[in-house]
């Protein structure tokens, strides 16, 4: 990856619009994500805009109006291989795996937008592509000890379970080597221990240097490991700030939280959602 300079903002979204039927499913939306490394969630009710704005985000819907920047470069109207392969991926809600593949050759099928070794390589068995195919193994074995799936090497992806085939669609999209990495509902349908393995590690990701712009309903993940937060409704961006002026603004309440509310432990320093 070629270094951007420090004072540019990793991605800038602007003035989002898309509208479906003439519905507004976004209108105007503004927003940047820093060039330091941070997590940065969206939050708002279901029909918000959440997944429409990944989407465009990563090219697989195109906007009506706005702009999207990555690195500098406008990738507005890039196809999602093209976004994907300057080092902006991300995960689904629904799980997409390949369930008849092992969880080892589910992850290297996520190193195909980086390969250079072209299917010619592959047919004639080529030095370089030799050479290349250890270094995507090793990569992949990697990956899987990170997320510590490395004894799940084996197994056919349709026999995990829910919570590790959504850990094994972050392994493959790893596989992609983001700098800016989209995470849609990780947490979703998991028990509490795995939600916070999860958190562990979304923030291990971080901590390696992942950007990570995080769409979730499980308010415990978002206020325990946000650096920002954005909350959208009805398609509109209502409020951005850090956790602790998210939970103290009106307007999120009102719309989002209702009745509940949020309360900062002084000595870790972390929030406690009330109504969960």
């Amino acid at each position: 990856m070629n270094p951007m300079p420090k004072n540019l903002e990793l991605l800038e979204a602007n003035n989002l619009t898309i509208t479906f039927g003439g519905l507004s499913a976004l209108k105007n939306v503004s927003f940047q994500i820093h060039n330091n490394g941070e997590i940065l969630s969206l939050i708002g009710p279901n029909g918000a805009g959440k997944t429409t704005l990944l989407n465009i985000l990563s090219g697989f819907l195109k906007t009506n109006e706005g702009s999207v920047v990555y690195k500098g470069e406008d990738i507005t109207r890039l196809d999602p291989f093209s976004i994907a392969y300057r080092g902006l991926l991300r995960t689904f809600q629904h799980i997409s795996l390949f369930p008849n593949l092992t969880v080892l050759q589910n992850v290297l099928t996520g190193f195909h937008c980086k390969t250079k070794g072209g299917v010619f390589g592959a047919i004639l068995n080529t030095k370089f592509f030799r050479k290349e195919e250890e270094g995507i193994r090793t990569n992949a074995h990697e990956i899987l000890n990170k997320l510590d799936m490395e004894k799940q090497k084996d197994v056919l992806a349709g026999g995990l379970s829910y919570g590790d085939q959504r850990k094994l669609g972050i392994a493959i999209a790893l596989a992609g080597g983001p700098e800016l990495l989209l995470l849609d509902e990780p947490v979703s349908g998991m028990n509490p221990d795995e939600s916070k393995r999860m958190m562990d590690i979304i923030r291990s990701l971080k901590a390696s240097g992942v950007t990570i712009l995080l769409v979730e309903h499980d308010m415990k993940v978002v206020m325990g490991i946000s650096d920002r937060i954005i909350v959208l409704n009805q398609g509109e961006k209502i409020a951005e700030g850090t956790p602790q002026e998210i939970c103290q603004s009106e307007d999120v309440i009102r719309v989002y939280l209702g009745d509940t509310s949020f309360v900062m432990s002084e000595q870790t320093e972390t929030y406690t959602y009330e109504g969960l």
